[in-house]
C-alpha cells in the first residue's frame, strides 16, 4: 500500500488544498492529512475545529482512496514515519513557494532518504489562495466564499463575529 503525507496547518482548508488532495489520491492509496499544531503560527481556528474541517470537506473524496486525518507537532519526517508514509505530498503555488520547500526537502532527505517527496501544482484557479489571505479577506468584512467551501465560510466569518455574512 502507497502511503503518502500531505501536511499543512489547513488554518482554514482551502479549494486550493481540497484540489491537491484529490490530486494526491490518484497516486497513493491512502493519503494522511497531517494537520500541524504549529503554535508559532497563532492559528483561527483550534486545532479540532481545522481537523474536523478537514475531515468533513474530504468526506466526498474517500471512495477515490482513503483519507485519514492525522495531528501532529513532531518534525516532518518523523511524522511521516509515524504515519508509514514513503512519499511527502507538497502543493505549490508560486515560484516563491519552491525556494522553501526545495530546502525542506534537502534536509527530510538528509533525516529520512527513503521519504521521497512530490510537488503538485494547485489547479491555476486555485493558485492565488492562501488560508492567510483567506482570513485577512473575511476579517475586513469581504467575500471569501469563491476561495474555501460554504460551511468553511461560515466558520471563517464566525470567527471574525460575522454571522451576517454566512451563506
Amino acid at each position: 500500500m502507497r502511503i503518502g503525507l500531505y501536511p499543512g496547518t489547513f488554518d482554514p482548508v482551502t479549494f486550493g488544498h481540497i484540489d491537491v488532495i484529490r490530486r494526491a489520491l490518484k497516486i497513493v492509496d491512502r493519503l494522511v492529512i497531517g494537520v500541524a499544531i504549529n503554535r508559532d503560527k497563532g492559528p483561527l481556528f483550534t486545532l479540532e475545529e481545522r481537523v474536523r474541517m478537514v475531515e468533513r470537506e474530504c468526506a466526498h473524496l474517500s471512495p477515490d482512496g482513503e483519507v485519514v486525518t492525522h495531528a501532529f507537532e513532531n518534525l516532518l519526517i518523523d511524522c511521516a514515519r509515524d504515519v508509514g508514509a514513503t512519499l511527502i505530498v507538497r502543493g505549490l503555488r508560486a515560484v516563491s513557494d519552491f525556494e522553501y520547500e526545495f530546502q525542506m526537502v534537502g534536509m527530510n532527505r538528509a533525516m529520512d532518504d527513503e521519504i521521497e517527496t512530490v510537488f503538485l501544482m494547485a489547479d491555476a484557479q486555485y493558485q492565488a489562495i492562501a488560508s492567510r489571505l483567506v482570513k485577512e479577506i473575511a476579517r475586513l468584512g469581504g467575500d471569501v466564499s469563491c476561495f474555501v467551501p460554504p460551511t468553511v465560510v461560515e466558520e471563517v466569518y464566525r470567527k471574525f463575529g460575522r454571522e451576517d455574512r454566512a451563506v
